[in-house]
């Protein structure tokens, strides 16, 4: 099998089940933002240390196939019956994941912001891609396509649960969490002015 076809060279894409469409398509829009959100985990998956947190994102790599097939494949194709369908069970793992991973995390008590060590940063840029994959399912949907509740809460928790794996993985790097200092915060120093001014709580400990 050949990895190029020529049948894209126009413009369109065949969804699973064989309609062809625009590969600006709104559902086409949607499913490729997943892939990208796939890409990026596995960028992420690269960068994190801990097995057991790279085990969990390689989980997710696959049940984002499952979710970008059922995108691909509108209910009416004739394909519908060999999709798996994205169910709510998947959110309730997610959820109880995320609560025993922020079972062990100190708990937040400011903003912080997207760092700490590579594997942390990494996941973080990935949350941001899965929340663009989110806004691309509710257009989607905004424009006509049947496309299930269930998405969209998995992309919705999926995103919670990439900002807590990315504390873990600072945690486990035995790096703190960067909190955000605003402008009129004076003792972080103003934008521009250089290295902010040292506090007694810089280094092993980001937050208040």
């Amino acid at each position: 099998m050949k990895i190029y076809t020529r049948s894209g060279d126009e413009g369109q894409t065949s969804m699973f089940g064989g309609r062809r469409v625009s590969k600006a398509h709104d559902r086409v829009r949607a499913y490729g933002t997943v892939d990208e959100l796939n890409a990026s985990l596995g960028m992420a998956a690269a960068a994190i240390e801990h097995y057991g947190l790279r085990q969990d994102v390689a989980r997710f790599q696959s049940r984002l196939f499952d979710l970008g097939a059922d995108l691909a494949t509108p209910p009416d194709a004739p394909a519908s019956k060999h999709v798996v369908r994205t169910r709510p069970e998947w959110v309730a793992a997610i959820e109880a994941q995320i609560d025993a991973m922020e079972a062990d995390l100190e708990p937040l008590r400011t903003f912080i912001l997207p760092a700490g060590c590579a594997g942390s940063a990494a996941l973080h840029f990935s949350r941001t891609v899965c929340r663009r994959a989110e806004r691309r399912v509710i257009l989607a949907r905004e424009a006509g396509e049947d496309i299930s509740d269930e998405v969209l809460r998995f992309l919705n928790r999926l995103s919670d649960w990439l900002f807590v794996a990315a504390r873990t993985a600072n945690s486990h790097a035995g790096v703190a969490d960067v909190a955000w200092r605003p402008e009129h915060d004076v003792s972080g120093g103003l934008p521009g002015s250089g290295e902010p001014e040292p506090r007694e709580d810089d280094g092993a400990d980001q937050l208040p």
